[in-house]
This record gives C-alpha cells, structure tokens and sequence, in this order.
C-alpha cells in the first residue's frame, strides 16, 4: 500500500481557505423593532353555558336546551355559521362532603359547553351579549379583540423596524469610523400579534347593558439586518 504525505495536502487546503478569508469584508449585524397601531374591527369571545342536576343525562339536556337556545340568538343576529364553533364540552361528578374519615360520595353531576364566536360587527357587541345573557349564557370565558385584516398594519410595523435597523447601522457605522456598505441579509424575527384583552367572569355578575370599549392594538415587528462595512469615505 503506497502512503500519501500528509503535508503538500494540509498546504493545498490552506491555499483554498486563506483566500476567501483574506477577502471577507466586515459586517455588520443590527437589530430592530417597529410598531403600528390600529382601531380592532373583530372580537372574539367564548360563550358557556353550564349546569349542575342530579344525573349527568339530566345535567347534559340543560346545558343542550339553552345552548341551542343561545347558538339560535346568535345566528338570528347575523353571526355567519363559520364564525360560531362549538368547543369546551365538559361533565364532571360532583363530590358530597370530603371531610377526613369519611366516604366521599356523588351528588349530582355538573356539565358544560360553549361556543366561540366571531363578532365582525363591533357595534352590535354590547346588545348580543345582553341577548345571549337573556337566553342561558353565563359564563364568558375569554374575550379579544382583533383585525381582519392583520396584513396592512404589520407591514406598516415591518417598514418601521426595518427603518429602525438601517438608521441604527448607519449610527454605528459612522460612530466607528466606517462607511455603510450593501446589506448582506434581512431577517425577520417573529411577528407579535396584540395582546388580547382576557375577561372571565359570570354573565349574572354583569349590569344590564354591557358597554365596550375596543381601544385600539398595536402589532410589533422585529427584523435582523446585515450590512457590508467599508472604509470611510
């Protein structure tokens, strides 16, 4: 077997590498972030409805009654049926007294379910709520505002970080004595949608009219840039 020397080949890879990193300009790598805001044009909400009975049958027909009773309302007020999505289907037993030594036993059986629903007419909020409290509602397990159309507005917060980040470049560029060279890479980092607002409470625990007040949300874009350095000119 015929030995290959390993040095003219640990040479010729050299050759090949210091090339490349001799001719590498300098980089550099900004960061930044940009908002928008807008007024919501859509609200989110889960409506619930539960009961406790003796047995679970009993339990469950109650709950079915004054569901359908609410998803009836609900469409009757104009909500389309791809904005209405049955979810959160609950039974459980209920426990007696659990008091230590004693045996704990069932008393009755508590279920639930609900609906999310997707208001696009915000003007109509507050009276279908106060509708839907009249016909067997009583829980609301979240409610969020949002947009449509999410697309415009985030652009709009795209086109500030990306402001952002060039004006920052420029910043540290010339801080340091260097020009400002082509931009190498744009990253975004992650959209963040708004933040929705989360209620949770008992339907009873609400006054007759129940006012709104959307305020307006604000989306965050985060993009990471990278731009060539050169001598200052």
């Amino acid at each position: 077997m015929r030995l290959v020397p390993l040095a003219p080949l640990a040479l010729a890879v050299s050759a090949l590498i210091a090339p490349v990193a001799a001719d590498a300009a300098p980089e550099l790598r900004v960061t930044g972030t940009g908002s928008a805001t807008a007024a919501p044009d859509m609200a989110t909400l889960r409506l619930g409805v539960g009961h406790e009975a003796d047995t679970a049958a009993e339990a469950m027909a109650l709950v079915s009654d004054d569901l359908g009773r609410v998803m009836a309302e609900l469409q009757a007020a104009g909500i389309e049926a791809r904005d209405i999505q049955t979810s959160g289907l609950n039974l459980s037993p209920v426990w007696g007294d659990r008091s230590e030594g004693k045996r704990p036993r069932i008393t009755g059986y508590s279920a639930a379910n609900g609906v999310t629903v997707r208001v696009r007419e915000l003007d109509g909020l507050g009276p279908l709520l106060d509708t839907v409290i009249g016909t067997g509602a009583n829980t609301l397990d979240g409610l969020s505002f949002g947009l449509q159309e999410p697309g415009p507005v985030m652009d709009e917060a795209r086109r500030a970080a990306v402001a952002e980040a060039r004006r920052k470049a420029e910043l540290f560029a010339s801080a340091s004595g260097q020009s400002l060279g082509s931009l190498v890479s744009v990253v975004e980092q992650g959209a963040n949608q708004p933040r929705p607002m989360q209620m949770k409470m008992s339907f009873e625990s609400m006054a007759d009219t129940m006012p709104m007040a959307e305020g307006e949300l604000e989306l965050d874009a985060t993009v990471t840039m990278v731009f060539e350095l050169g001598d200052a000119e």
